[in-house]
């Protein structure tokens, strides 16, 4: 079942459980869609808590396997191929063991993935549910989902519920921000360098100075504004020039659940920075602008995801639009390239983005009463950008990689590589070479630290040992 981020998924697969009445089996994407699908089982249901059973590394309680019950995990704990706990074991050892009435399976397109492939075959179930609200992977193996999990049975137009007010509705804007002399030049020096090129890019003063004006904006008509940046050194440096909070992929469950929180119920909290750990499964129903300064590549789905986010039923305003979706694009960069690849599966849904041709051309489009806000931006001085400049430039390389993804989505395989992505260290040119520039000691974090003994001789290996002994022998023989 298709349907777009918003219209209601969540609520068909628990209609679904509820009508089969029967054990049920919900995969989720991260930990944090886990604790979601939980609250919404007993917000909408009458099951009792001692019923709903949660998998994850925190949680690891077994059940009777003779009573009905819900149990709620992610991909990722289920389809792990390493050592588990002995708790882990003994949990892993019912879901195989227990015939499910159904197998609910969240952001389904996940599900082709070669790791994820194990949930799917170590289960047991007739029955069995997929919900997406973005049918597409980069490496072309939704296909798979057919024998995987059986064919497609609904998939709502987007506009359609659009007008009928099931979803909001969107302005999708695309900011053209040319590159500063300096940035740019440093971006042509960095040809060989292609994370260099892209950190460049997505530290462009010119974005940085959009970024800042459309959250003065925003957050001054009392808005909720979420800010995305695949870029853990970008997103890190924006939120703290601009004073506010972010997480990404390194930030403990706990801590996303308080942050997520806070900022769905604080009003002096108005905006936040996110990785793409934001992209799926985060239920934030308030949030009603979306700033896109860094993304991966050209991938379609994750376009779609983050445009979901900000796609639940709003207010009616007095404008056309109740929520904006606003892709910030340095010029005259790949960047451009990746962005109109990206929005391709919107285009197919009948959104259209309007296009504002630079950031003066922004900063001049909201109006008399706007143009306080363009005041005193950030990076607005020589001084200034070359300053962050500076800083760019003496970051190591390895701070410049996209974060990997929490969710196998196809767009960080081969797929990726092909395009100059790669799986972790940004791309591949030749078939299992990987370059990387810097020493192994700033790779590794080590720069300036030595170890205080002498170096360990290594031993070799008894049968290497007696084969080097043989040929020594050999030798002597012929020798004589």
């Amino acid at each position: 079942i298709v349907l777009p981020c918003g219209a209601g998924k969540t609520l068909v697969g628990i209609t679904a459980c509820q009508t089969i009445s029967k054990s049920t089996l919900v995969f989720c994407t991260t930990s944090v869609a886990v604790d979601q699908w939980r609250r919404q089982f007993l917000h909408w249901t009458t099951v009792s808590k001692r019923k709903v059973y949660m998998f994850t590394s925190d949680h690891r309680q077994t059940w009777d396997t003779k009573e009905p019950c819900i149990v709620i995990t992610s991909y990722h704990m289920v389809g792990h191929a390493g050592k588990r706990s002995a708790e882990s074991a003994a949990v892993m050892e019912l879901i195989k063991k227990q015939e499910w009435g159904l197998i609910l399976l969240d952001e389904v397109h996940v599900a082709p993935a070669k790791s994820f492939r194990k949930c799917v075959g170590v289960t047991h179930s007739r029955c069995k549910l997929g919900l997406t609200a973005t049918l597409v992977r980069e490496d072309k193996l939704i296909d798979d989902l057919y024998y995987l999990i059986g064919p497609k049975l609904y998939e709502a137009n987007w506009l359609d519920l659009q007008e009928q007010g099931y979803i909001a509705t969107v302005e999708c804007v695309e900011v053209g921000c040319s590159m500063t002399p300096e940035f740019y030049r440093a971006h042509l020096d960095a040809t060989k360098n292609a994370n260099r090129q892209r950190l460049l890019y997505w530290m462009n003063p010119n974005k940085f100075r959009a970024c800042e004006y459309l959250i003065r904006f925003h957050e001054n008509r009392g808005d909720k504004v979420l800010v995305f940046s695949d870029c853990r050194f970008a997103l890190e440096t924006y939120a703290t020039e601009l004073g506010r909070s972010y997480l990404h992929g390194g930030t403990d469950t706990r801590e996303r659940l308080v942050l997520l929180e806070k900022f769905q119920t604080d009003d002096r909290m108005n905006t936040l920075f996110i990785s793409k750990v934001g992209d799926n499964s985060i239920d934030l129903p308030d949030v009603n602008v979306i700033i896109q300064i860094s993304s991966h590549f050209a991938a379609r789905r994750q376009e779609a995801q983050r445009l979901g986010r900000i796609l639940r039923p709003k207010k009616v305003s007095s404008s056309r639009f109740n929520a904006f979706f606003y892709t910030l694009v340095s010029q005259d960069t790949k960047e451009v390239f990746y962005a109109t690849k990206r929005q391709r599966f919107l285009v197919d849904q009948g959104y259209s983005f309007r296009i504002i041709p630079s950031v003066d051309a922004l900063l001049s489009s909201g109006g008399l009463g706007a143009k306080r806000y363009a005041k005193n931006l950030r990076f607005s001085t020589k001084e200034e950008r070359n300053k962050l400049l500076a800083e760019v430039l003496a970051v190591e390389d390895t701070r410049a990689l996209v974060e990997e993804s929490e969710v196998a989505d196809g767009t960080t395989g081969a797929s990726a590589k092909k395009r100059g992505g790669g799986k972790r260290w940004g791309g591949r040119r030749n078939a299992g070479v990987v370059r990387r520039l810097g020493s192994a000691a700033s790779l590794s974090g080590a720069t300036g630290s030595l170890y205080g003994g002498p170096p360990k001789k290594r031993e070799r290996h008894k049968l290497f040992r007696d084969r080097a002994e043989q040929r020594r022998q050999k030798a002597k023989m012929l020798g004589n």
